[in-house]
């Protein structure tokens, strides 16, 4: 039962495939969208957790500090999150435009309209 202890793996896992679910299986450009969000906070997560050393202190200098944490998966996650919220505000700049171009946001009826090349 030591895969018990790791439960937060596990709510990574979850996590990421309720976010794949959302990509593969929803038709709605916005619930994919959310579905991509919710997988990259997941990834996220998951490597803030790696960097986690049980028992240590922040990354400052200190004399009673014997053990410190990795503060560089904590740096780039930060930077990845500022990544992250700006791919998601251009993704959902797209799917307005999508919206204006064909009147949906359903990917099922925008393939329906679309025009085969050549035509």
């Amino acid at each position: 039962m030591q895969w018990l202890g790791h439960y937060n793996y596990w709510i990574y896992i979850a996590l990421m495939m309720i976010g794949f679910y959302a990509v593969i299986a929803k038709p709605n450009l916005v619930k994919k969208v959310i579905g991509l969000g919710l997988f990259q906070t997941a990834a996220f997560l998951l490597y803030i957790s790696i960097g986690m050393v049980e028992g240590g202190t922040a990354p400052i200098v200190w004399e009673h500090a014997t053990l410190y944490v990795n503060p560089l998966p904590h740096v780039l996650i930060l930077t990845a999150i500022v990544v992250a919220v700006s791919t998601l505000a251009v993704a959902l700049a797209l799917v307005i435009a999508i919206n204006r171009a064909y009147g949906t946001v359903e990917s099922d009826q925008i393939d329906a309209q679309n025009i085969k090349p050549g035509r």
